[in-house]
């Protein structure tokens, strides 16, 4: 099957990822994929594992660039005789329905998250034939504001790759990054624009706190960047033993040197997979609260949001610091027991081949069993 995958740009981060991994696979299962976006680091990933990225200013609203996207589109759907189109964001879906409609190509998307809803936005908003959503609540939200009935929507998984996010020793990095190894190492992966970096924000104003109450035997790694990561940073002052590494591309290694996640979203399995005691702590802007140390008794609730904690109580500094130290003063073993505990979940329920048999699955039923 010849597949187009549209998005707004490749650059690192949730869904990013999720394409990247659906990419890999399915071209691993002898498809041949496409990827059109604004460009990024996992564009140039894509490039050297042999998937050609086609560049187009998805990102952008202006008209002009819009035009542009979708003379692209159909181009390469005409170029590379593409049987379906696969898009992961509001706009590059919008523009890509069009041309679909016009080249009677199927059409289908994935929603990573939830979507702001107004009048005009829901003209900007096509979900296709078929939607897959990543967790139970997003789908719910597809069908209470957008109308979609509930068998054009599949509920799938954030793919994790268990095999680069696992549990080894990582020394280089740690002496690149100047990770001290004698000391206990909370990290937190994110966006850090300013509607996604409240968690980074509160785990800086706590840290003082967290070093007194460990003798100072504490560091902690942000890793991520964004329109107000000069603001986190300058919150972060001089203090050594605040990392901001930054954008990066080797997040899995960096996860590798850490003792303690704390975040939402695929950042959160990703750690789990590196068998991590995580604290799942979300951003307010984007309905995302706390659900605090996950295990068993969390399972449920954790994956009902996708790791998300939407509409969960609200997060607090308090909060925060209290599931800190609760995972602090835990045993190794108990410690241990949670990390093999996450890893077992991920293995479970988020496996790459799932996420890929959920699209192919859908991408059959729209094409008519290529």
């Amino acid at each position: 099957m010849n597949i187009l995958l549209v998005t707004m740009e490749m650059q690192i981060g949730g869904a990013e990822t999720h394409i990247f991994e659906l990419a890999r696979e399915l071209k691993r299962r002898n498809h041949n994929v496409y990827v059109m976006s604004a460009g990024g680091r996992y564009a140039e990933m894509l490039e050297k594992i042999g998937i050609s990225h086609i560049f187009a200013p998805l990102k952008d609203k202006h008209p002009k660039n819009m035009l542009k996207s979708y003379k692209l589109i159909e181009k390469v759907i005409n170029e590379k005789q593409i049987d379906i189109v696969h898009a992961h964001a509001r706009i590059p879906a919008f523009i890509a329905s069009k041309a679909c409609k016009k080249m009677h190509i199927p059409f289908v998307t994935t929603s990573h998250g939830i979507y702001r809803v107004n009048f005009i936005l829901k003209i900007l908003t096509n979900w296709g034939q078929k939607t897959l959503a990543v967790s139970e609540d997003i789908k719910k939200e597809i069908m209470a504001d957008y109308k979609v009935k509930e068998k054009n929507i599949k509920v799938t998984v954030n793919g994790i790759n268990t095999t680069t996010f696992c549990k080894t020793n990582s020394d280089e990095i740690r002496t690149n990054l100047g990770i001290d190894n004698e000391k206990f190492h909370i990290i937190h992966v994110s966006r850090l624009d300013k509607e996604s970096s409240n968690i980074a924000e509160m785990l800086i104003k706590i840290f003082d706190k967290v070093k007194k109450e460990t003798s100072g035997n504490v560091q902690l790694i942000i890793v991520g960047d964004g329109d107000n990561y000069k603001n986190v940073k300058l919150l972060a002052g001089k203090e050594h033993d605040i990392v901001m590494t930054g954008l990066r591309t080797d997040v899995s290694e960096i996860l590798k040197c850490s003792d303690l996640f704390v975040g939402v979203s695929r950042a959160a399995l990703e750690a789990m997979s590196c068998e991590l005691p995580i604290i799942l702590a979300g951003n307010k802007a984007y309905a995302q609260g706390f659900i605090g140390v996950f295990d068993k008794e969390k399972k449920e609730q954790a994956i009902a949001t996708n790791f998300c904690c939407r509409d969960c109580e609200d997060v607090t500094e308090e909060k925060l610091f209290e599931a800190i130290m609760k995972v602090y003063n835990m045993s190794f073993e108990e410690k241990k027991r949670l990390g093999e505990y996450g890893r077992n979940i991920v293995k479970a329920h988020y496996s790459i081949d799932k996420m890929v048999d959920d699209a192919e699955e859908i991408y059959k039923e729209c094409v008519g069993g290529k």
